[in-house]
């Protein structure tokens, strides 16, 4: 009997790849990338120091993820993306903020989380703007699903945070939900959180507001 292949939060679309992102993609993987591999990682020795651990899931063009890491020097940040334009993108960041404190894994994240990412290893996770996949026979390939919600809790430090956010109302109400239903999480608002002060505003994002388009964020803390 063939194995069902599992269902994907992403696809591979065609964008385009700038020569920059290609030449940065090519040259500074091999020195900020670390390789899928199906055993888990020691994430002391990846970043050679004993810093809190931050995980984020699909960094798109990788602007957050610099301007973080930028800005809050004493955390490592590990960024995992499927898109290589993006992985290119936040390769060139890194080098040229001479950031030591972001690496990245172009690979799907559920693989990264179930092989690389041992249990109580982080200490943090972003997952910003998933894909709504806002069609809905589409719904069932969005990331936030109680499976992958599990198995991202268990790979969390008792006491860490995972901040997500959505500009998709319904997918905001599909979060919540799914977030609340998780044991191992508790919410650490009152329902929606405000935005929190780690995340900066996108250019994105700012258009959007302007719009009246409208962004949730959520903030559960592993206990």
């Amino acid at each position: 009997m063939q194995e069902r292949r599992p269902i994907r939060s992403y696809v591979l679309r065609q964008g385009r790849f700038s020569n920059a992102q290609r030449r940065a993609h090519a040259e500074l993987l091999p020195l900020y990338g670390v390789t899928f591999s199906p055993a888990p990682l020691d994430l002391v020795r990846v970043f050679g120091r004993g810093a809190p651990k931050i995980l984020e899931i699909g960094f798109g063009m990788g602007e957050t993820t610099a301007a973080i890491a930028a800005q809050h020097a004493e955390n490592d940040y590990l960024g995992v993306e499927v898109h290589t334009p993006g992985v290119g993108s936040l390769l060139a960041r890194i080098a040229e903020l001479r950031l030591q404190n972001v690496r990245v894994i172009h690979h799907d994240a559920v693989e990264v989380l179930e092989h690389m990412i041992a249990p109580a290893a982080l200490d943090g996770v972003h997952i910003f703007f998933p894909d709504p996949w806002p069609k809905k026979r589409h719904h069932k390939r969005r990331l936030i699903q109680a499976p992958f919600l599990a198995l991202l809790a268990s790979r969390m430090k008792t006491g860490a945070l995972v901040h997500a956010c959505t500009d998709w109302e319904d997918y905001a109400r599909q979060m919540l939900e799914v977030f609340s239903g998780e044991p191992a999480l508790e919410n650490a608002a009152a329902g929606y959180a405000g935005r929190p002060q780690v995340r900066p505003q996108t250019k994105f994002e700012l258009r959007g507001l302007k719009l009246g388009h409208r962004v949730w964020d959520l903030s559960f803390r592993r206990v």
